[in-house]
Parts: C-alpha cells; structure tokens; sequence
C-alpha cells in the first residue's frame, strides 16, 4: 500500500466517513446507476473511503445539497446525462456557494464530447471524458494530494478484461426494488450518426464466464430483472447464446431479461433458444428508426429489410418474445410521406410496441453535419430535441410529437390491441394516416397529452369506432374483448368503465369464468 493511502485510510477510520461521494441524479428511483457501481468497484484502495449516494431528477434541488453536504466528504464526482444535466447544475452551483473547497468531479455522456467547454465544466474541478471506471480513482488521488491536474481529462478506454465489474455493489433494497442494468460488451460496429455508440472505436466484450458467474449470483440474491445495455446484444452468435443458455439452465419463475438488438441479424441459434422462453420472459428493443433507404445513407445506416421482415415474423410466430421497435422523427431527408411509409411498414410486421421517439442532438454525435443542409434547428437546452427541419417544419413537428404521445397512451398502453387493429382496418389498413388524423381530433377536444384517464381513453376509442360506422353494439364488442383480455387488461377493473359497456362486460366475465 502506498504510504499516503494508508496516511488517508488510518485518518478516515477515526473519523468513520467517507472522504469521496459518487452521485448522480436518476431519472427515476427504480433506476439503479450502473455507472457509479462500475467506478465504485474500481476504486482501489479508495474504495473504503467512497460512498454512493444516488438522488432522482424530481428530487428539491435544497434536499439534495443538504445531504450531499451532511457526508462532510472532500470529493464528490457527479455523473451528468442529457435527463440531469441542468438540476445537476443548479446542485453544483449551491455547493459552491455553500462550501467553496469541496472538490467537484463531473463525468458521463454528457459533459465527454465537448472537452469541459461546457458551464457546468466550469463549476468544477475535473471534467472527465469517457468511460471514468479507474480515471475517476486516478483523479481523485492527484486531489487528495492537491497534485496538479488538467481540467478536462479524456479517459483512456479502460481494459475489460481486468477491471472489476459492478454487481457485487448492487444491495438487497437494489436488488428488490430496482431494475439492474447489466452489459456483456461495449461499444458499437455501426454508425448510426443521431447515436453516441456511432462514435466508439471498437466493440469490447468482458470475460463472459466471470460475467456469467456474476448473473448466478444475482440470481441468487433474488434479482429478477436484467437490462442489457450492451448496443447490440445480436453481434456475437455464440455469446450470446451462451447467455441464453445460462439464464435457460438457472431459470426462475418472473425473471425478465431486456436487449437490444439490431433488427436483420437472428440466427438459427438465436432463434432456437429464444423460442423456449415464456411469454414475458424476453424484451426486445429494435432500433428500426427508419425505412427510408435515402435516410439511412444519409445517417449511415443501412439494413436489409427482407431479414427484418423475416425476422419479425419468426418473433411474432414461434415466440412469446416481447418486441418494442423504434421510430425516430426529425432524421434528415425524411419527409412526413416517407414517415408515412416507414410507420406503416413497421406496423405491418406487427411489433407489440412502436415508439415513436424524436430526434435529439446528442453532444459527440455526427448528425450536426446535416444541420445546414436540411435546416435542422434544435432546442438549445435539455432534451435538445429538434424543432423543425426543412422538411418539417415546427408546425407540423409539434403535431408530430402529439402523435408520439397519443401513440404511447392509447398503443403502447397495450389495453386496445384489437380496437386499434379494428381502427386500422377500417382506415384501409394505413395506421399512420388513422393515428395522424385522430392525433387532430384529440388535440382540439383534450387540449392535453397527459393525465387521460383509463375511462376516457375507452369512451374516445369508443368515440372514434363510431366515426368509422361501426355500430355501437359493435364498439361495444370489440371494446369488451380488449378489457376481458387477461393479457392486454390483466387487472380489470369495472370501476369507473362506462355505462354502455356494464352489460357486455359483465356477460363476457361470465362466459370466461364457465369455460
């Protein structure tokens, strides 16, 4: 041990605190932070004087600062994404004003592509750049020393294969009540320009038996929940059949596994296996974005649609995999015909989810390059969503991102599944052109996009079976069907349902409880 380490340890066990925070600002509390774990871990001989302390976004911004404050610590690294940017802010503009010397580390996506040119960058004492999992230990050592050190320091990529992974840093309140982010690999082979992964170097995998090991023991302590954040979960066949057949061999009843995957690459193996789990087992998550050949080289993107096409049916068909697909609105060159098009396309594959996100302007990523040919403007402030292009202009794009909302509610709800195929059927089976029009119509009746009940989403879905001609006994039916569904409706409730449905209801729970 190095003589000034344990000069540290010896004073911090007289006193029994830490001398170094880890903290972030979640988006929600069931979001446990794999990326502090994952420096925690690699503290080294620091680790026994480092504290985790983790906050949520909707936390008073006071509270955060008086617990930050009541560690009494020297060093507190934030990590700073694009959803906590500004509160994390406005936290470390208090603590400077509170206690001047305490030392400030900033890392994360979101302050790594600008080298510290950032106001928040200038609050603090060190900007780290890329992944900090032994940069952070390092910097904190040079100011535990009050060493000289740059202000903007971009991390090397650290060598998987000998850092320490994070799950043992994962506790019992973690593991009971929070989802556990786990990844295999980082980095990404393609290039997708509105994307931050498009910027990596090279695809980088840690020891899959180690990895493997670490997944048993979460199993153990009663984890259900596993979220890989790995880019693309598909890659690699053979590791990830491994991975299959681990969570297949030690398989316990509600575990729920997430991937991303890229959408024309399913092998037989892959199929195989996944084709074995249970319904509510697996989640895919599909990065579509775009079926617009023009826009996918314009954003170097490119995939083969047969594939995917192939590969939906096979999900569809032979599996209880649950697949989420994404859209992106805003990219370059897309027009609302040629969304259209896309959207239409996806929903004729059939995924359980569309979502419909909107593009961002992601610090690092190349899709500024478009900015001045097709007039891509884009908030200047968090989410730094794009506001109007030359192609869709903000008009139009406002109403866009309604469309995303009601979609969101009223499908990816996932309570009117026959409903809406019904809606689309009686629109000619265009579904863009139905949710776009309906997007009008709810707009100018509900004036919002939140806070719809599930009382009033039945009685509008209602509302719109009849503007097609449907008979109100036929609403009625097929409403009855959706509510009755255990999948799409598995706790019903007859409290607050409309009066036109009670008897449908009421008849169709009976025929289900006698057959």
């Amino acid at each position: 041990m190095l003589p000034y380490l344990a000069g540290i340890k010896e004073n911090l066990s007289s006193f029994h605190m830490p001398e170094i925070l880890l903290s972030t600002l979640n988006a929600k509390y069931v979001h446990a932070s794999m990326g502090l774990r994952c420096i925690f871990a690699n503290m080294g001989e620091l680790k026994e004087t480092t504290k985790i302390v983790e906050f949520t976004i909707d936390q008073a911004v006071e509270e955060i600062v008086e617990t930050v404050l009541k560690q009494n610590v020297k060093i507190i690294g934030f990590g700073i994404y694009i959803w906590n940017i500004e509160p994390t802010f406005k936290v470390i503009q208090i603590l400077r004003q509170l206690q001047p010397n305490l030392k400030i580390v900033l890392g994360g996506p979101e302050v790594s592509h600008e080298k510290g040119d950032q106001p928040i960058c200038d609050l603090a004492d060190v900007t780290i750049g890329g992944e900090a999992d032994t940069a952070f230990s390092n910097a904190c050592q040079k100011l535990l020393l009050n060493e000289p050190i740059e202000k903007f320091v971009p991390s090397q990529l650290p060598d998987l294969k000998t850092i320490k992974m994070p799950y043992t840093e994962y506790n019992s309140e973690d593991l009971k009540n929070r989802i556990i982010y786990v990844e295999v690999s980082r980095g990404c082979p393609f290039k997708c320009e509105f994307c931050l992964s498009s910027i990596d170097e090279q695809v980088r995998s840690f020891p899959l038996d180690e990895f493997l090991n670490q997944m048993k023991s979460l199993l153990d302590q009663g984890c259900r929940i596993f979220k890989f954040v790995d880019r693309t979960f598909n890659l690699k066949a053979s590791m990830a059949e491994k991975i299959m057949d681990f969570f297949k061999a030690n398989w316990q009843e509600g575990v729920f596994l997430h991937f991303e995957m890229v959408p024309d690459r399913l092998p037989e193996g892959i199929r195989d296996r996944i084709a074995t789990f249970p319904h509510g087992a697996i989640q895919f998550e599909i990065g579509i974005q775009s079926f617009t050949p023009e826009v996918g080289t314009l954003i170097s993107r490119r995939m083969n649609f047969e594939k995917t096409k192939e590969n939906f049916e096979f999900i569809r068909e032979k599996t209880h995999v649950h697949t989420h697909a994404d859209l992106i609105i805003g990219l370059p060159g897309e027009t609302l015909e040629t969304l259209a098009i896309s959207f239409n396309m996806l929903w004729e594959l059939g995924p359980d989810e569309i979502q419909v996100g909107i593009l961002k302007r992601l610090k690092g990523t190349p899709i500024i390059r478009h900015s001045e040919k097709f007039e891509l403007i884009f908030r200047d402030d968090p989410p730094f969503d794009i506001l109007q292009n030359i192609h869709l202009p903000f008009p139009t794009m406002q109403k866009l991102k309604r469309f995303a909302r009601y979609y969101e509610i009223f499908a990816n709800g996932g309570r009117f599944p026959k409903s809406l195929e019904r809606l689309v059927q009686l629109n000619k089976g265009l579904a863009f052109e139905m949710f776009w029009e309906w997007t009008e119509e709810l707009f100018e009746k509900l004036n919002r996009v939140h806070a719809i009940s599930f009382t009033k989403q039945i009685d509008e879905v209602y509302q719109k079976l009849l503007s097609f001609g449907e008979s109100e006994a036929e609403a009625v039916e097929v409403l009855t069907n959706d509510f009755c569904d255990p999948i799409s409706n598995p706790k019903a409730s007859q409290r607050g349902l409309p009066n036109y449905m009670h008897v449908a209801v009421a008849k169709k729970m009976k025929q289900l409880k006698t057959s």
